[in-house]
């Protein structure tokens, strides 16, 4: 398709075709397989997925610890428990591989699927957080169970959601066109996440219960409507039914981890993510129990950790393209963590929200090129297993590690704070401030652990540098 088409595809305004599209970000995405305006549409998925998240962690988190008064242990649990599905990613991407639909329809069906869940648990919250706001005598049980089925199904929605949209992404484009299609639905997460957080922190800034329910009703619908416009006549029917292999999810799994080194990477992405994950679930808390936030105040913050880790994204991609090994890369965002972290520690004690607000940031920047780097180290895992299955392991490790963090997170804020006002960690400790910098102070530790467990990585790829291999990031492929 040429660029004059791709320009009335995507029905640009007149004066804008003078220009042509070459100033368009990812506009070299598009294919004639997959128009630049069809591939937009499909990347919709994307977008609902980061306002899922920015709703979950950025905003809900605090509402729940902070307005209702909830132990942050059981919150932490509650954020996590959908996080455990995330192994699930893997078989869910094999079964939609080969998913024998009579229509011939292999990831709308999942796609479908994650809608529903997502839509169903973004509809039972509210009743729930209604409940736990002002429980009547004997009720609160019943919120607490409705508010854990409603993460239930959210965080399961989330998971299937996803891998079947990167997967049928992955079906529709050309090989030569991929690594820009798959990094433009990346793009569009981390833009989802900016502009939902921004726009949840301006609908909530006079907070309220009642307001809080509208604009969990409004994500509920929101989300039926962009993944509507997303999977519309996105995959064709009567494709050939995909063949099962017996035991064949097993049998590939085998052979993933028969890879040299494999091992070692996903202990080290489980380590590095949980070290940058284990402040998701009292990093907006932290901000109002310690410095005084207001609700919209702590729902912004997602907006900024997402923008650091948009930037590290384009970042990153500069940077390999110059030949910066991906392990190295990973390493410079776990170093990049240190003052991060410490930022926000130190935020505390001179009462500066702007320092914390600078932590935040780098926390979202060191994270991005800590994932950036893995990701692109697990590309090169090519030794007769499909990239699919690679990725979907890097996923389900990446974000299992998350929930675990978040839970443990959780668990030592409420530990530590029951020790700290009692006394009993003395009196210079009694502040609030004490549980949340010593949940920082364990991440900071964990990124050392990360970098010792980076160096036989960075040794394996700077053996395969002297051999004469390159690492290429054109944007690449970058999936959530």
């Amino acid at each position: 398709m040429t660029r004059r088409a791709l320009t009335r595809r995507f029905l640009m305004p007149a004066w804008l075709q003078a220009y042509s599209l070459r100033f368009m970000p990812f506009a070299d995405a598009a294919s004639p397989e997959l128009p630049l305006g069809r591939l937009l549409r499909l990347s919709l998925f994307q977008a609902v997925i980061g306002m899922c998240t920015a709703l979950l962690v950025g905003t809900l988190n605090r509402v729940m610890i902070v307005e209702l008064q909830m132990p942050a242990a059981w919150v932490a649990a509650a954020f996590a428990i959908p996080l455990l599905f995330a192994p699930l990613r893997a078989f869910i991407g094999y079964q939609s591989d080969t998913h024998p639909s009579v229509l011939g329809l292999r990831r709308i069906p999942y796609l479908w699927l994650g809608t529903l869940m997502l839509f169903g648990g973004l509809s039972i919250m509210p009743f729930a957080l209604l409940l736990l706001s002002d429980p009547p005598e004997g009720t609160l049980w019943l919120g607490r169970a409705g508010v854990m089925l409603a993460f239930v199904l959210v965080g399961a929605g989330l998971q299937v959601t996803q891998t079947a949209g990167m997967a049928l992404a992955n079906d529709l484009a050309n090989e030569e066109k991929r690594p820009r299609v798959v990094a433009l639905l990346y793009a569009m997460l981390l833009l989802g996440m900016i502009i939902s957080s921004t726009l949840f922190g301006w609908l909530l800034a006079d907070f309220s219960p009642t307001r809080l329910v509208q604009v969990i009703q409004g994500s509920a619908v929101v989300v039926v409507v962009l993944n509507l416009m997303s999977l519309w006549k996105q995959e064709a029917r009567g494709q050939s039914r995909g063949a099962r292999e017996k035991q064949g999810f097993q049998n590939n799994w085998r052979r993933l981890m028969a890879l040299p080194k494999m091992r070692r990477f996903l202990w080290t992405v489980a380590l590095g993510t949980a070290a940058f994950s284990m402040q998701d679930i009292v990093l907006e808390p932290f901000g109002a129990e310690v410095l005084g936030l207001e609700v919209g105040d702590t729902s912004a913050l997602t907006a900024l950790s997402a923008g650091g880790a948009l930037l590290a994204f384009f970042a990153s991609a500069k940077w390999l393209e110059r030949g910066i090994h991906a392990c190295r890369l990973a390493s410079g965002g776990v170093l990049l963590g240190l003052p991060a972290f410490a930022f926000v520690i130190f935020s505390a004690p001179l009462e500066s929200a702007a320092l914390f607000r600078i932590g935040t940031f780098l926390i979202g920047f060191a994270g991005g090129l800590f994932s950036v780097g893995m990701l692109v180290t697990a590309m090169s895992f090519r030794d007769g297993v499909e990239s699919g299955l690679v990725l979907g392991a890097w996923g389900a490790v990446q974000a299992t590690a998350a929930g675990v963090a978040m839970a443990v997170g959780g668990l030592l804020r409420d530990g530590v704070a029951e020790l700290a006002l009692h006394g009993d960690l003395g009196e210079s400790l009694t502040s609030a401030a004490t549980a949340y910098s010593f949940v920082y102070h364990i991440e900071i530790y964990m990124l050392f652990v990360v970098l010792i467990a980076l160096g036989p990585l960075v040794r394996q790829h700077n053996q395969e540098s002297s051999q004469g291999s390159r690492q290429s990031f054109g944007l690449a492929e970058f999936p959530s």
